[in-house]
This record gives structure tokens, C-alpha cells and sequence, in this order.
């Protein structure tokens, strides 16, 4: 992983420390229900960056005789852990604070500490969300960001700046919530918000969740480099026909590649020899996080069904 997207986890983490002691006092003094919902949001996000650290740690460990492909899935897991974490500590208690809160609405006291904690929140959490939101637009290039997403293998890029876009939201949501309640006198929109702040975060588990879960159960290469490898292995004269290419990424930056391919009558068993060697060189030398390849020698007609006896 570069520095700068480790950078990104540790501007995120630094910055979610701060904002979230600064929003406990608040609501301690202010007694806001949205408040504390968005202190609680704060802690999870500083939990989930160091468990994105740890995941990359772990990622980094050489492959072992029980882990003969490396450890790279260990920022997929824990990716899903810290969506599960969002889901269940953060959108769960911010849900049941707002209930609560309008089952017992109380007036919110000192409200200049809101304005003041949500000011500069938005100004610390504005500076990492910049800082994520500037990476990811390298990491995109030309492509439309939910399709980026999609076909993204670091998770720690679209984690971080899910985390940080909804921590934004979150923060907007308790500022028009406190100058509301502030100015129509109304006890139950504290409560409100944080409902609402609470199911942002619930869907942005869920759709953090689904993404990782691909990631975790062996997503394969973009097409691009799919395709890329079929047009390759398809220059070499001593192969006929290529039946499958078969990819999957065993880490963001480690794709484990298996092709089956049909060999032509007349090549030698050198010849093959010599064209794997030299494939497995040229796509290596192609596609740098392509670590690992397997090429099976198989005849093209073996892939058809069985025709039924008779027909």
C-alpha cells in the first residue's frame, strides 16, 4: 500500500480522535441527543481506522506453509469487520438514543458549545474527507465513482471515504437539528436526527458490507486485465485456442490467474515448455499484481457437453 493512502487512514483517525472528545464534552454539557450520537459515530470511525491498520499489517505478512498465497485477504476481513461495526455500534446506538430521546424529550442547554463542536467538526472532518476524496480520484482515473467501487480491490480507499462522506452528512444533520430545535422550541427533533443519523450509518454499512463480502469471498480481476491476458496468451502461435482465464484477487495488489488453454497438435513438449515460460514472463511483466500463474494444457473440444448416445 503507498504511503499516501496509509496517510489517508491516519489523517481519518487523527482527526475522528479529536472530533469525538470535543463532541462527548458537548453533549454532556449540552445534553444533545444527536450529539452524543454523532461522539459515538466519531469513536467507531477511530476504532474502524485502526482496525484498517491492523488489516494492512496483517496483509503484510510473507506467505507460510499454511498460507501458501499470503495473507493479503486479511484487509478484506477486516474491512468487513469494520462495516459490521458501523452497522451494529454505531447506526444500533444512535437509534436507540433517538428513540429514547423522543420517548423523554429534554431542551438543550448551552447551545453555543453545539454550534462551536459542530463548527470545527466539520472543519476537521471536512480536511480528512478532502484528504480521501483527493486520493480516490487518482485511484478512480476516468471511471464514474459507484463503478469504481465496484471494481476497486483496496477497500481501504472507498472504507475511509464512506466513513468520512457519512460523518459529514451526520454532522450537517445534527447542525440543522440544533438550530432548529434551538429556534422552533421543538424537543422532539434532537431524537429525530439522531434517527436519522442512524440510518445513514446503517446504510452505509450495508453497502460497505456488500462490497467487501465480494472482495472477501475471491472477486475476480477487472475485465480489463481479463481481457488482456486472453489477447496475450492468443499472440502465441503454438496456442489454438484459450477455453478459460480465470482470476481472482488474493489481495488489493495479488491476482492468482489459472488458464486453460489448447496447445496446437504439432508443438513439441519443449515448445510448450518454452511458450509457458514465456507467457507466464509477458503477463507478469504486464500486469505487475499479477503474482501467481497456473496454465493447464487442455484440449479445446474436452470443454463441450457429451453429445447423448445416437445423436
Amino acid at each position: 500500500m503507498s504511503s499516501s493512502r496509509k496517510l489517508v487512514i491516519y489523517a481519518a483517525l487523527t482527526g475522528n480522535t479529536l472530533i469525538a472528545v470535543m463532541k462527548f464534552i458537548a453533549a454532556s454539557i449540552t445534553g444533545s441527543s444527536a450529539m452524543f450520537s454523532e461522539g459515538i459515530h466519531s469513536v467507531v470511525d477511530t476504532g474502524n481506522q485502526v482496525l484498517l491498520l491492523h488489516g494492512l499489517k496483517q496483509a503484510r505478512k510473507p506467505a507460510d506453509e499454511r498460507f501458501p498465497f499470503g495473507h493479503g485477504k486479511e484487509i478484506y476481513f477486516w474491512s468487513f469487520v469494520v462495516a459490521i461495526l458501523i452497522f451494529a455500534v454505531g447506526a444500533g446506538i444512535s437509534i436507540y438514543e433517538g428513540i429514547h430521546r423522543l420517548s423523554d424529550p429534554t431542551p438543550l442547554e448551552n447551545i453555543l458549545i453545539n454550534y462551536i463542536v459542530l463548527g470545527l467538526a466539520i472543519v476537521f472532518e471536512g480536511g480528512a474527507w478532502y484528504f480521501a476524496l483527493r486520493e480516490f480520484k487518482q485511484v478512480k482515473g476516468n471511471l464514474g465513482y459507484i463503478e469504481a467501487v465496484k471494481q476497486g480491490k483496496d477497500p481501504t480507499m472507498f472504507v475511509v471515504l464512506f466513513e468520512d462522506s457519512a460523518a459529514m452528512l451526520g454532522l450537517l444533520i445534527a447542525l440543522v437539528a440544533t438550530f432548529l430545535s434551538d429556534s422552533t422550541g421543538n424537543l422532539y427533533l434532537d431524537g429525530i436526527a439522531s434517527i436519522i443519523i442512524g440510518l445513514i450509518l446503517a446504510g452505509t454499512a450495508t453497502w460497505l458490507a456488500l462490497e467487501t463480502k465480494s472482495l472477501l469471498i475471491g472477486e475476480s480481476a477487472n475485465p480489463q486485465i481479463v481481457d488482456g491476458i486472453k489477447e496475450l496468451v492468443q499472440d502465441y502461435n503454438n496456442i489454438e485456442h484459450v477455453s478459460e482465464v480465470l482470476t481472482m484477487h488474493m489481495g488489493p495488489e495479488y491476482i492468482l490467474a489459472n488458464l486453460s488453454v489448447d496447445f496446437s497438435d504439432e508443438a513439441t513438449a519443449s515448445e510448450v515448455e518454452e511458450t509457458i515460460s514465456e507467457l507466464d514472463a509477458a503477463i507478469k511483466n504486464k500486469y505487475e499484481n499479477v503474482k501467481r500463474i497456473f496454465i493447464e494444457a487442455e484440449a479445446w473440444h474436452s470443454n463441450l457437453q457429451p453429445q447423448p448416445p445416437g445423436e
